[in-house]
């Protein structure tokens, strides 16, 4: 296979990501026992088999009850409500928070605002843990519009949000609708910034693109965002987990053809060589 390969320079673990991985394996190694973090670190099948190895266990709150005091648990960097840290506080955990830095500044700009008097909206997915754990700053009062749809009549006084890892054009749709409909409103653009960047990346790779490779968990909002953006650009994109999801033909291909390949936040460097590696094995074939 002789085609150009195009690859983002902006793929593979975000900041936030990054960071909550490193601390804890660092965390388990310090401490020299089994620790737990509260649901999985991160989206991403490979590194979180990589923590089992590590002595490093997902437990959902509805297994709290399993944890003994002093026990070890992470807050993951998707970040959780108010309610569930004093469910943590009150079970006397040793808490390691490693919420994302960009999710607890939108947590803090919740629970003002909201006891400020503002209707809280935010614009991201309502089943996202991520937004779970935002709504739980405002009592579980915020109105969630997925995909930008503002599907209800609003109140007169809000103050928006995103997801960090929503769609810009998703955030404007709300924005458009809530400046026509609402007396007063507050919006601040919570887009984590390396998302934007990301985001724009696939955007010009996947229009330069005949085939576009998103590499990444199938349940990773923010690698589920790619594909959408890579899609709308190069109809022949595909979405895997890991190198052994490549279809076998899909590098039989002519010489011109262009392939373009980003990954998501939660991706980790060896899962993205591993399929640079397959990719390799094919043009030599």
């Amino acid at each position: 296979m002789g085609a150009k390969i195009i690859i983002s320079e902006n793929s593979g673990f975000c900041f936030g990501v990054k960071r909550a991985v490193e601390k804890a394996l660092i965390t388990q190694k310090t401490l020299n026992k089994p620790i737990y973090t509260l649901g999985p670190l991160i989206h991403n099948e490979s590194v979180i088999s990589h923590l089992r190895d590590h002595k490093i266990a997902p437990v959902d709150v509805d297994s709290l009850s399993s944890l003994e005091k002093d026990d070890t648990i992470i807050i993951r960097s998707h970040g959780i409500s108010k309610d569930v840290y004093m469910k943590l506080k009150e079970k006397e955990l040793n808490i390691v928070d490693l919420t994302c830095p960009f999710v607890s500044h939108i947590q803090k700009k919740v629970n003002k605002y909201y006891e400020l008097g503002y209707s809280i909206i935010i614009v991201g997915d309502p089943n996202h843990p991520e937004i779970k754990g935002i709504n739980g700053w405002c009592d579980n009062s915020a109105l969630v519009f997925k995909n930008g749809d503002v599907t209800i009549s609003l109140p007169k006084k809000v103050c928006i949000v995103a997801q960090t890892t929503e769609k810009q054009e998703n955030f404007e749709k709300v924005i458009y609708v809530v400046a026509k409909e609402c007396k007063e409103f507050l919006a601040f653009n919570t887009i984590c910034s390396a998302t934007e960047t990301r985001q724009k990346d696939a955007f010009n790779i996947s229009k330069e693109s005949d085939k576009m490779i998103v590499i990444g968990g199938k349940n990773s909002s923010n690698t589920n965002k790619l594909y959408e953006i890579c899609k709308s650009n190069c109809k022949d994109t595909i979405h895997i987990e890991t190198a052994k999801e490549l279809p076998f033909d899909f590098f039989k291909v002519p010489e011109s053809t262009v392939i373009g390949i980003t990954a998501g936040a939660s991706t980790p460097n060896f899962v993205i060589d591993e399929v640079l590696n397959k990719i390799s094995e094919e043009k030599h074939s």
